[in-house]
């Protein structure tokens, strides 16, 4: 029977295992694009935009927090890498109708980009922000891991399947 995911109930962002108060009502996580070069010549109709497994483009992450508090500069010393865990759980729907509980565990390390600073309204939050330049990533669910890439390392594994594991080996 399949489960049917639902939505987030909780999550909280740590950054090397200790909670970020400051954090806004939402994460953006980055986005994930694989480089591509144009495959043409005898034999193929047309043109293909072919993924390589070993060009992966930037990650960016924003991270939004509600206040220029002291949690927002603690990521932005270029001496030091940033190492945040972010933690959910979500509900899904077991495939007997029942509503279950599963954890969401992303893992990032990364270096930092940029800031927001935000704005000043009297008796509101100041939407400061900043974003980062991830290196690594590792995304879990149900204690699974479903995406790890490490691109000081050369690691790119999907549902635990080491993709680039030949090429390791052959160079």
């Amino acid at each position: 029977m399949k489960n049917i995911p639902d939505k987030l109930t909780l999550f909280n962002v740590y950054k090397d295992g200790s909670k970020l108060i400051g954090v806004g009502e939402e994460v953006t996580l980055p986005d994930v694009e694989m480089g591509t070069e144009t495959l043409s010549g005898p034999g193929i109709l047309g043109e293909i935009d072919m993924p390589g497994k070993v060009n992966i483009g930037s990650m960016e992450q924003e991270i939004s927090f509600r206040m220029l508090d002291e949690d927002i500069f603690s990521v932005m010393d270029l001496g030091e890498g940033v190492n945040l865990t972010l933690r959910a759980g979500m509900q899904r729907m077991s495939g007997t109708g029942g509503i279950e509980e599963v954890g969401i565990r992303v893992v990032e390390r990364g270096i930092f980009k940029g800031m927001t600073t935000g704005s000043l309204k009297r008796g509101g939050p100041m939407s400061a922000g900043v974003k980062l330049e991830l290196l690594y990533i590792c995304i879990e669910i149900d204690g699974e891991e479903k995406l790890e890439i490490d691109k000081l390392n050369c690691v790119y594994k999907v549902n635990g399947k080491d993709v680039l594991k030949k090429a390791r080996e052959l160079s």
